[in-house]
């Protein structure tokens, strides 16, 4: 037999939940070919797994790499981690489909923060022509979510009102052409704008087209605000039959998991995902803005901020800490009231400073209130439901962002596993390779058997872990020291081989 890559003397966790057992894995070209004891064969790439664990590759269901999954270090942030799929479009706002070049310069600048600026389109952008760009561009598979937002402001622009019918016709037209070019699901961010001016019945009725795939959301709220957010979305599922994906669903355990049981046991198809850390990250302009001010009209926005005189919520300064602030860049990494007291001006006064210099463009990493023991707990157990898959919520833009980018995946193989004891490994190939494969509908991934495409990792269960910390955030994971992606080394001994065969999934 002869191979082209073949991993030998490995345990292989095959990503069903079943007992590792001991296996050689042989690849042909993008698939996997054989598994099991494969003595005698030949392979023009030989990789010793001795002692080591073989996974399908995880999919992180929720990345902000629309522009960065080109980047040679986010794709190395990633696969050290194993990740070898990032799902995009995420929270509404990406930049595609965008019919004219306003609409992609709005989504581009409003998530400037989130997804940063693509190196080479500048609209008008389409779907395919999105996902065509991505096509074994990146070591990283990709897939991609329709964008509400997007496709709210290409029709509506920033109006704060409900859709018409006509307007609504015309945003399903963008579904169904969007799904039709390769889209795995639709996403919205009703904490953003526009996204946010959509009532459940809007929602609903893009929702019709998806079929088997997936409606993605950034809820109205979260935490005390969840049991609200919560009822939305089984109101979208029930009015459109959408199996329907939380985004980043975190809080109190005890409050957020039975809204997901009771849901399950009215036969709604709900899962979430999640990263494991207390901190969150997102723009500025949402966390602070108050919501009187038109968010999706940037001009008019900043006009209102430099000539009104604004109320704002002041618990909020010692929980911030800059991560983007594009031409001040020295606040990055600093609090608020810290680099409010470095200019020597009141930390509202330098928040509105930021947002007008900066055009909304700023962003931060932002401590919950409930941030303690009974929290890291809720964290655990939120984990280790079974509608639960991994999502690191990613973002790599600016010069101090959240670290759960450069290790959220690490983490929970690592510290989930081999310190809390709150899966198993095989538990973890589950919940971070088979079932968001299935969720997303990404074919032929996200198991180790022969036929399926050839994305697998090497992992040594005893030092698999993360680094990266909020002071440090971007030091690279470890433990993870080979990686496969459609046949193909992209991490070889730890090193990053150049390899870019990330295909653009299509289900």
């Amino acid at each position: 037999m002869a191979f082209d890559v073949l991993i030998r003397g490995g345990w292989v966790l095959d990503g069903t939940g079943a007992p590792a057992y001991r296996a050689d894995v042989g690849v042909t070209g993008d698939r996997i070919a054989a598994v099991g004891r494969l003595d005698g064969a030949e392979a023009a790439t030989l990789i010793d797994a001795a002692g080591r664990r073989v996974m399908p590759g995880l999919i992180d269901c929720h990345a902000h790499g629309d522009a960065l999954v080109f980047d040679r270090g986010v794709q190395l942030a990633a696969l050290r981690q194993g990740v070898t799929t990032f799902v995009l479009g995420q929270d509404g706002l990406s930049y595609a489909p965008a019919s004219t070049p306003e609409t992609f310069a709005y989504a581009t600048r409003y998530f400037a923060a989130v997804n940063g600026t693509h190196p080479s389109a500048d609209g008008p952008l389409g779907v395919g022509e999105l996902l065509a760009g991505y096509d074994r561009a990146t070591a990283l598979n990709t897939a991609y979510l329709l964008p509400h937002g997007t496709i709210r402001y290409d029709v509506m622009g920033a109006a704060e009102r409900a859709a018409t019918s006509g307007e609504l016709a015309a945003m399903l037209a963008h579904v169904e052409r969007g799904l039709e070019e390769g889209a795995a699901g639709l996403s919205t961010g009703l904490e953003y704008a526009p996204g946010r001016y959509a009532d459940a019945a809007e929602i609903a009725a893009l929702c019709a087209p998806l079929g088997a795939l997936p409606y993605v959301t950034h809820m109205r709220g979260y935490g005390a605000q969840a049991v609200e957010g919560m009822a939305e979305v089984t109101d979208v599922a029930r009015r459109s039959g959408a199996a329907v994906h939380v985004s980043h669903y975190h809080g109190p355990a005890a409050t957020l998991l039975p809204l997901v049981d009771e849901a399950r046991l009215e036969g709604l198809d709900v899962t979430f995902d999640t990263y494991p850390y207390l901190r969150g990250s997102t723009i500025l302009a949402m966390v602070a803005l108050p919501s009187w001010l038109p968010a999706a009209d940037t001009d008019r926005t900043l006009e209102l901020l430099e000539s009104h005189p604004v109320e704002w919520d002041e618990s909020l300064w010692p929980r911030i800490t800059f991560s983007h602030v594009p031409g001040t860049e020295w606040a990055e990494g600093l609090s608020l009231p810290a680099a409010a007291a470095e200019t020597g001006v009141e930390p509202g006064e330098f928040c509105r400073r930021i947002l007008i210099d900066t055009r909304l463009e700023a962003g931060c990493v932002l401590a919950r209130p409930d941030e303690g023991p009974q929290a890291e707990e809720s964290v655990r157990t939120i984990l280790r439901h079974p509608g639960h898959t991994g999502g690191s919520d990613g973002i790599y833009v600016g010069g101090h962002p959240h670290p759960r980018g450069y290790g959220a995946f690490a983490r929970m193989l690592g510290h989930h596993v081999r310190e809390t004891g709150d899966w198993t490994l095989e538990q973890a190939a589950v919940h971070l390779a088979s079932h968001p494969a299935r969720r997303f509908g990404l074919g032929a991934r996200g198991l180790i058997r022969p036929g399926q495409a050839a994305d697998v990792i090497v992992l040594d269960p005893e030092t698999v872990a993360d680094r990266a910390t909020y002071a440090d955030p971007r030091i690279l994971a470890t433990g993870v020291d080979d990686v496969l992606v459609s046949g193909v080394p992209v991490l070889s001994g730890g090193r990053f081989t150049g390899a870019t065969p990330g295909r653009a999934l299509r289900p």
